[in-house]
């Protein structure tokens, strides 16, 4: 795995939370370490093999948790609050984001309230006319989620 991937996994996971509503703090500190991963020099695994913990605690935004969570990435290809996060909210509630208008609030809501997961359930959803039963989505913004809808 190499340090996009793992930059990659760890902004799923942020935006993931952010969806989910959790803690902004730890919301950012995974996109922060994201961002000093993707464009490190060394790749994570040479780093993680040579001077394990201490090694990745030399990159800016990485703390002994994160470190964990990046060995654990590397060793397993997953880390155990991933799948305890994906077990809870399923990783294609971040599909809604790329639609015009969604963005974490709103995939938040709909998530919880209305039970979707998918850009399938979103279809379905519309379909059945019930974005217009949304709050905070005006017709404008129906109109955008519906024709992205329709090119994907």
């Amino acid at each position: 795995m190499d340090n996009e991937q793992v930059a990659r996994r760890f902004n799923r996971m942020a935006a993931l939370m952010a969806v989910r509503g959790e803690d902004t703090f730890r919301t950012r500190s995974y996109r922060m370490a994201a961002e000093a991963i993707e464009t490190w020099p060394t790749p994570m695994k040479e780093i993680a093999e040579i001077d394990g913990v201490a090694g990745l605690l030399e990159i800016p935004g990485v703390g002994k948790a994160l470190a964990g969570k990046i060995i654990e990435l590397l060793d397993r290809g997953t880390f155990a609050a991933w799948e305890k996060l994906t077990t809870e909210t399923p990783e294609s509630v971040l599909d809604l984001l790329d639609l015009p208008g969604v963005g974490p609030k709103t995939a938040a809501m709909m998530n919880q309230k209305f039970k979707i997961t998918s850009l399938d359930d979103l279809r379905k959803f519309v379909a059945g006319g019930g974005l217009e039963t949304v709050d905070g989505i005006g017709p404008k913004i129906a109109e955008r989620i519906k024709s992205a809808l329709a090119r994907i």
